[in-house]
């Protein structure tokens, strides 16, 4: 089955390892994808503020130089900036890639640079990393849980709903979520984020959340990092993440907010642990899962894909 993945940090890993794109060692490459019947991947700008002194200028070079990448590869993947684009791309029997930034300071509380980032192929913006920025506060280990945007954090919601782009609201503090999901006047995005009532951890989302989530209209991308999946005081990050693990999320998140909310949110070359489907070529091991835990096709579809288009159609454009 296709499916659309709306989280990974290979182009970071890319960037720092100098691995090329079409086939390479990690998690994620156009081989990859292909043998996985990709019909599209978000690929993020991963960025560790507190170990780059010029955020914006370092993010700038890991897109262009996946943007070289992409040229490079222009007969099996493309660039795709709307929900034309990806159509195009499928007639054309090619993979979509729509291009993130996961750390709002890339944009250094300048909206110039948020239109920057929108012109060059940026579709969405994970608002936070694992610290406070110039919008708002993370939910690394409860810490700042109760905190909310910040004014500049609002300015940018604005301004991405104007521009046409999705707002990325995993790792976000729970009071930032609250204000994102009020004050956005479209869809939002969870990107990579499990269900907090199977695995109590900041990262995931509330059966609260969750409902928000699905009367937004937005959708959660399932996360495979081990620590998201099963309690984190009972494992270390070596331990295999189960596709029996991911369908226990899977199951709540539809139980509570509906299949219409459930999408895929890898974090594949951003996360250390073993995964059951070894790399993304392997994604099929979930949609068989799926089908021998009593999902019908049409539900595995919506999970794997069409949630995915309705929200890049609705928001993109």
């Amino acid at each position: 089955m296709t499916f659309i993945d709306f989280h990974c940090d290979t182009p970071s890993a890319m960037f720092e390892q100098n691995q090329p794109l079409k086939k390479n060692n990690l998690k994620i490459d156009i081989e990859k994808l292909q043998k996985g019947r990709a019909l599209a991947q978000f690929f993020a700008m991963y960025i560790d503020k507190e170990s780059n002194n010029n955020v914006y200028a370092y993010c700038v070079e890991m897109l262009e130089n996946f943007k070289q990448e992409l040229a490079l590869n222009s007969e099996t993947i493309v660039l795709c900036k709307t929900y034309s684009d990806l159509i195009e791309v499928q007639k054309h029997g090619k993979i979509g890639a729509f291009l993130a930034i996961e750390e709002g300071e890339a944009l250094e509380g300048d909206l110039d640079n948020l239109k920057y980032f929108k012109q060059e192929g940026i579709s969405a913006i994970t608002l936070t990393w694992n610290y406070e920025n110039s919008l708002g506060y993370p939910n690394f280990e409860w810490s700042y849980q109760y905190r909310g945007l910040k004014t500049k954090g609002f300015e940018v919601i604005e301004a991405m709903n104007e521009l046409g782009m999705l707002i990325d609201v995993s790792h976000l503090s729970d009071a930032g979520f609250e204000d994102v999901v009020t004050h956005s006047t479209k869809p939002i995005i969870a990107t990579h984020s499990n269900a907090r009532a199977v695995t109590n951890h900041s990262r995931n989302l509330t059966d609260e959340q969750l409902k928000k989530l699905a009367d937004n209209g937005g959708v959660v991308g399932l996360a495979f990092s081990i620590n998201f999946l099963v309690e984190k005081n009972s494992i270390v990050s070596s331990r295999l993440a189960k596709v029996d693990d991911m369908i226990r999320h899977i199951k709540r998140i539809h139980n509570i907010a509906g299949v219409d909310v459930l999408a895929l949110g890898s974090d594949y070359d951003g996360i250390m642990n073993p995964v059951e489907m070894e790399n993304i070529s392997q994604i099929s091991k979930l949609s068989d899962g799926l089908l021998k835990n009593g999902f019908s096709y049409n539900e595995i579809e919506k999970i794997f894909f069409r949630n995915g288009l309705r929200i890049i159609k609705e928001v993109l454009g």
